[in-house]
């Protein structure tokens, strides 16, 4: 029998008279890199404008058809990445709400953080950072290309405090306590993002600047740990009762509801969010369960490691020789550069006159799986490496 915990009669009192947080991030403090542009106006506060800009970015439609956990299904019912910024979205502006914070300023974070992901999920990111490495002794991180996809690929004159939050987001990372920094300026928080590219440990040590950001931080972890698992039941790969029981329950809603609830019960009015040590561990524990059950399982990546990365050498390779011989026609032209530069926006540099490698990178990873293995088929049509997708029927 599902276990829905509720808040104490005390917390829920106080949620219903309360307000605004001192703690939450103010509308007035926002920073931008052209501070002249997107002022704010009586309809268009600076995290509306945040929103608004992230969800016409060119690349937040391709949310729609990447790799969430499953690929290789032909199965509306599995969730895509578009889905899940959504619900990430819902769960940290309910917590968000409750304790008085900037609601615009997460949606803004949530809607943003995943929109530099590769196709294929976390293997399609594991195989282009270690390709780019291999070439340039720089490494990829989805999220600190999500930090480039709307500050230089597409430069939106973003404000620091949503960069800094889909910077910090890293889902892998889960704590019990979640203390914002502050950061005062885009020159240290570019030299981060820097560090970053040199040294992926340093990501570990990106810390949200709002109180804002790390609600997103953690709801990122419970957006997917519960629905990863109705996932994998939708792909007959599991049941609910392959799961062990415990403090926040087994199946999604449970999970949702009892970590929303013991957040809220334990970060009401204070500087920090926090859960408490039983819930933790059972989240740690979950997740780990997780690990073993469902992002381990041959099932999910057999064909990722046999096909996809091979796939992806043959495809960077292609692309990288066709654009350091400005091969006008090519598709990294005619797909990639073109289409960017339709945008309109003003930079410093060409986007066509950057390193070659970046734009790869850039491309690849703004590719839906589908455009991926369409791609690669137009550009080796005889090759061996066929992806064989299981449908409805199957």
């Amino acid at each position: 029998m599902p276990n829905y915990e509720n808040l104490s009669k005390t917390t829920a009192e106080k949620v219903v008279l309360f307000k605004n947080s001192e703690y939450a991030f103010q509308d007035t403090n926002a920073i931008r890199r052209d501070n002249t542009h997107d002022k704010p106006t009586v309809i268009r506060s600076p995290f509306i404008r945040d929103c608004d800009k992230i969800l016409n970015c060119p690349f937040y439609n391709r949310y729609a058809d990447k790799t969430q956990v499953f690929s290789f299904y032909k199965n509306d019912d599995i969730s895509r990445r578009g889905l899940h910024v959504q619900l990430v979205s819902r769960i940290a502006r309910t917590i968000g709400k409750a304790l008085g914070l900037n609601l615009e300023l997460i949606e803004a974070i949530a809607l943003g953080h995943d929109i530099g992901h590769t196709p294929f999920g976390h293997a399609g990111e594991s195989f282009l950072d270690e390709i780019f490495f291999e070439h340039t002794d720089r490494h990829f991180a989805h999220n600190i290309h999500s930090v480039r996809v709307l500050d230089k690929i597409f430069p939106y004159n973003i404000s620091l405090q949503t960069l800094n939050g889909i910077a910090a987001h890293d889902g892998e990372l889960e704590l019990s306590e979640y203390r914002p920094e502050p950061l005062e300026c885009f020159s240290k928080f570019d030299a981060q993002i820097k560090g970053c590219y040199i040294d992926k440990s340093n990501i570990k040590n990106l810390v949200p600047c709002t109180l804002e950001g790390c609600v997103v931080r953690i709801s990122d972890i419970i957006a997917y740990l519960g629905k990863d698992r109705q996932d994998a039941e939708r792909a007959n790969l599991l049941s609910d009762t392959d799961y062990k029981d415990g403090p926040i329950g087994v199946i999604n809603a449970e999970i949702i509801n009892n970590l929303v609830v013991n957040i809220i019960e334990n970060s009401f009015g204070k500087p920090y969010i926090q859960m408490d040590a039983e819930h933790f561990a059972a989240l740690q524990k979950a997740k780990a369960d997780n690990y073993e059950l469902i992002y381990k399982n041959k099932t999910v990546a057999g064909t990722l490691n046999t096909i996809v990365k091979p796939m992806m050498r043959e495809m960077y390779e292609k692309l990288l020789s066709d654009l350091k011989c400005k091969n006008l026609d090519s598709v990294i032209y005619r797909h990639h550069i073109n289409y960017v530069n339709k945008a309109h926006y003003r930079r410093k540099t060409p986007y066509e006159n950057e390193e070659p490698n970046q734009i790869v990178v850039d491309y690849i990873a703004s590719m839906t799986d589908d455009y991926f293995v369409d791609l690669h088929a137009h550009l080796f049509p005889d090759s061996g490496l066929k992806i064989a997708y299981k449908g409805y029927f199957d």
